[in-house]
């Protein structure tokens, strides 16, 4: 029987050691937004009385995703607020100029999270950094999600997530607004919602 020597038995604790830290994180794979089954949107208060709904056309992110441990996970997202649309073409200027999104000067709007942690079966709260007019401010997203993962017949890995919050439009200095008999043309809390699919190339087959 061949005799283990101690500096034997440090070099495979030392080996072991270095190969965990691997093995860990093959656990968490990146997945892409898929742009065109991305749908992000918002809904405001209109006069006290009815809700204005708009989306943003353009969205692009990736996903961090570690099924072993779901609290290890990670999302980072942008929006091109000049990608606007409310069905109103005059609005949606509006919204483009610095009384709002003022895209000249800050021409992107992203999400980076900063904490992930569970909220029951197949919920997450996801605490990030929300940048938006060019002010960065702390908020939570409520997630169903992620989904089961599924294979295309085109050989992608897809599962979908989807995500919502409320946030208040003067927290990050939209301001604009004017008054009808006392009541406010634009509401301050924003409703907003994420429906994002994650797209992942299959790993390939091991030969036979």
């Amino acid at each position: 029987m061949k005799r283990i020597t101690p500096f034997a038995r440090v070099a495979s604790l030392a080996v072991a050691v270095a190969v965990l830290p691997a093995l860990a994180s093959a656990q968490a794979n990146t997945w892409e937004f898929d742009p065109s089954h991305t749908h992000a949107s918002f809904t405001v208060r209109h006069l006290g009385v009815s809700n204005v709904r708009g989306e943003f056309r353009k969205v692009t992110g990736k996903a961090v995703i570690d099924d072993k441990d779901i609290t290890k996970s990670s999302v980072e997202a942008s929006i091109d607020p000049n990608s606007v649309d409310t069905r109103v073409e005059k609005r949606d200027n509006h919204l483009r100029s610095p009384d709002f999104f003022n895209v000249a000067k800050n021409p992107t709007l992203t999400f980076k999270s900063t904490k992930v942690e569970k909220a029951g079966e197949g919920k997450l709260k996801v605490t990030g950094d929300l940048t938006m007019n060019g002010v960065t401010k702390s908020v939570v997203l409520d997630v169903d999600g992620p989904g089961p993962v599924l294979k295309t017949p085109w050989g992608t890995l897809v599962r979908a997530v989807e995500a919502h919050t409320k946030v208040s439009r003067h927290d990050f200095g939209l301001n604009w607004n004017n008054m009808v008999e006392a009541v406010q043309i634009v509401g301050d809390e924003v409703n907003i919602e994420l429906e994002v699919e994650l797209n992942r190339p299959a790993a390939p087959q091991a030969a036979k």
